[in-house]
């Protein structure tokens, strides 16, 4: 006797996720004039005139100039800065960087050369929470998007998974 079992040959699909490699680049030769925020990682190697807020990590490269404010979580500086810096954790100064401005910081590393024209404050995290609360304007987030239905048209629906026969033998 010979028995027919179908199975199912679907696997779980995944939520799409944010993907945590994902970064926000101002390129040389671009210019931004007002204030910038970005829950990614930030590369700057262009101008920036206003505030910029990153959730996440912010590199400065050597050919970039900043003025204004710069917050982020940690920051690796190359360039030149007119205005306050915002660390909620450590501060990497290479030679080439130049802050013209005060730094708030948790931690922060110098290499030499660099140079530092204002003070230094060492804060804690919860001090920069406070100052990111009071300081940075943050978009309201995004409503969600209505279903857009199609007049005269039956909805959608999802194929029925496939099946693969399992045959079992019996002797």
């Amino acid at each position: 006797m010979i028995n027919l079992i179908p199975t199912s040959n679907t696997k779980p699909v995944k939520p799409a996720e944010q993907n945590i490699n994902d970064v926000s680049r101002i390129s040389q030769g671009t210019a931004i004039h007002g204030d910038l925020t970005s829950p990614t990682d930030i590369r700057v190697d262009g101008q920036v005139d206003g505030s910029l807020f990153s959730e996440g990590k912010v590199v400065v490269g050597e050919s970039a100039r900043l003025s204004g404010k710069l917050f982020g979580t940690t920051i690796d500086f190359r360039g030149k800065m007119d205005g306050d810096v915002f660390v909620s954790d450590t501060l990497s100064l290479k030679s080439s960087s130049t802050v013209n401005g005060n730094i708030h910081v948790r931690r922060i590393q110098v290499e030499m050369g660099a140079q530092i024209n204002g003070s230094f404050k060492m804060i804690t995290e919860q001090e920069y929470n406070q100052l990111v609360n009071t300081m940075v304007k943050r978009p309201a987030p995004a409503p969600a998007p209505a279903p857009v239905k199609s007049p005269g048209r039956p909805p959608k629906v999802a194929p029925a998974p496939k099946t693969i026969p399992v045959i079992e033998i019996e002797e």
